[in-house]
C-alpha cells in the first residue's frame, strides 16, 4: 500500500526527523513537503533527505498569504500524491496515534472497514510546565491533554483526514477533503471517524460552515487519536510566534491560543508504545549523509532564535505572561467564576 503524507513547513527544522520517522512507523511510504522562507535549516535538511530519495521537497507555490491551500492545490497534481493509494495531510506537530492491530495506518483502515476517507479527532497536548527546549522526542516529553471528549467547553473537535485514491475529490482541504455539492447521494463517499462509525451527515456534506472541520469527539477515537502538540516547550512556542507574520510590538499579547491548548486535565501515555522503534528510525535518518549535522544546526538555530527573542522586551513579557497564565482554559475559568467556585 502506497501512503503519501503531505505537509507544509516553515522553520520546523528541529522537529522534522522525529515526525518523518514516526510517519514511517505508521506505514507512510512517501512524503511531499512544501517549505517557504525558512531560516533554521529546514529547507536544507529536507533537500538532504530528498537527495537520498526519502521524500519530495518543493518550494511553496503560494503567491499570496494562503500558503497551505495553494500548496494542497498543487499537491493534487503531483505524481507522489495522484499515484498514492492513500493521502494523509497533516502538520509536523500532529501525530496519528493508532490503537488497533499493529498500530499502523493499514491496520486503522482495516478496522474502519476500508472506507474512502477516515477523519481522526484531535487531542490537544498541553505544555505541561516545560519551559526549556530539549532535543528529545516530543511524544515522550508532553503527556498531558484535555479531557478527550471535551475541549474548552466544546464537544465538537477538529479532525484531520486520510483520503483513499478513489475518493470523488473536488479539492483537498487542510482538515478534510471536499466533493462536489451536486454529487448524487448514491455517489457520496464512504467516510468514517476514528472509531469506524459513519461521520455525521452534516459533516459529510459540509452543510454547516462552522463545522466543516469538526464533529463531536465522544466515542470517535476508539481506533485512533490525533495527538496535536501545538505548544511544545515555552521556548519553542516563542519561536513559533516569531515564525508567524503578526507584529506583536506595541500591543498587548493575547494568550488565548496558549491557554485553550494548555489544559492538562488528562494524562495519555499510549503513544509512547512507538518510542523504541521511533528512536531507532531517527538514528537511521541521522546516519544519512549530512543529515545529523543539519539536524544539529537546526537545533542550534532554534536555541539562538529563542535567545534573540528573549532579548526583546515584548517577547520577554510574552514569556513571563505565558509562564504565569492559569492552566485552566478561559471558558472553564469563566464558568467557575459564574458558579462562584474558586479554580
Amino acid at each position: 500500500m502506497r501512503i503519501t503524507a503531505v505537509t507544509c513547513v516553515k522553520n520546523e527544522g528541529p522537529f522534522l526527523l522525529e515526525w518523518i520517522a514516526f510517519q514511517r512507523l505508521l506505514g507512510v511510504t512517501d512524503f511531499l513537503f512544501y517549505s517557504n522562507d525558512c531560516t533554521d535549516a529546514t529547507d536544507r535538511l529536507l533537500d538532504a533527505l530528498a537527495q537520498d530519495g526519502w521524500l519530495t521537497h518543493l518550494p511553496n507555490p503560494a503567491e499570496g498569504r494562503n500558503y497551505q491551500m495553494e500548496a494542497l492545490k498543487d499537491a493534487a497534481a503531483q505524481p507522489v500524491v495522484s499515484e498514492a493509494d492513500w493521502v494523509w495531510i497533516a502538520d509536523v506537530d500532529e501525530f496519528l496515534n493508532i490503537h488497533v492491530g499493529d498500530h499502523t495506518i493499514p491496520a486503522l483502515i482495516e478496522a474502519c472497514g476500508d472506507p474512502q476517507a477516515i477523519s481522526v479527532t484531535f487531542q490537544f497536548f498541553a505544555n505541561g510546565g516545560i519551559s526549556d527546549y530539549v532535543d528529545a522526542p516530543v511524544i515522550r516529553q508532553f503527556t498531558w491533554c484535555h479531557n478527550p471528549d471535551l475541549w474548552c467547553g466544546e464537544t465538537a473537535i477538529e479532525v484531520k483526514s486520510l483520503v483513499r485514491k478513489d475518493f470523488p475529490l473536488q479539492y483537498y482541504g487542510a482538515h478534510r477533503p471536499f466533493f462536489k455539492k451536486k454529487l448524487p447521494p448514491r455517489k457520496r463517499p464512504s467516510w468514517t471517524d476514528g472509531s469506524g462509525r459513519d461521520v455525521p451527515h452534516r459533516f459529510l456534506v459540509a452543510a454547516n460552515p462552522r463545522r466543516i472541520r469538526r464533529f463531536p469527539a465522544r466515542g470517535a477515537r476508539d481506533f485512533a487519536t490525533l495527538n496535536h502538540y501545538a505548544l511544545r516547550s515555552l521556548d519553542s512556542y516563542l519561536v513559533k510566534n516569531d515564525r508567524g507574520d503578526v507584529n506583536r510590538e506595541h500591543r498587548h499579547f493575547d494568550d488565548t491560543y496558549w491557554r485553550e491548548r494548555n489544559d492538562a486535565a488528562w494524562e495519555d501515555l499510549s503513544i509512547q508504545r512507538y518510542l523504541p522503534r521511533l528512536e531507532a528510525e531517527i538514528a537511521a535518518l541521522k546516519a544519512l549523509p549530512g543529515v545529523a549535522d543539519l539536524h544539529e544546526e537546526a537545533v542550534a538555530l532554534h536555541k539562538a532564535k529563542r535567545d534573540a527573542l528573549m532579548a526583546q522586551p515584548a517577547y520577554a513579557e510574552m514569556y513571563a505572561q505565558l509562564k504565569a497564565a492559569p492552566q485552566l482554559p478561559p471558558q472553564e475559568e469563566a464558568l467557575l467564576a459564574e458558579l462562584g467556585i474558586a479554580p
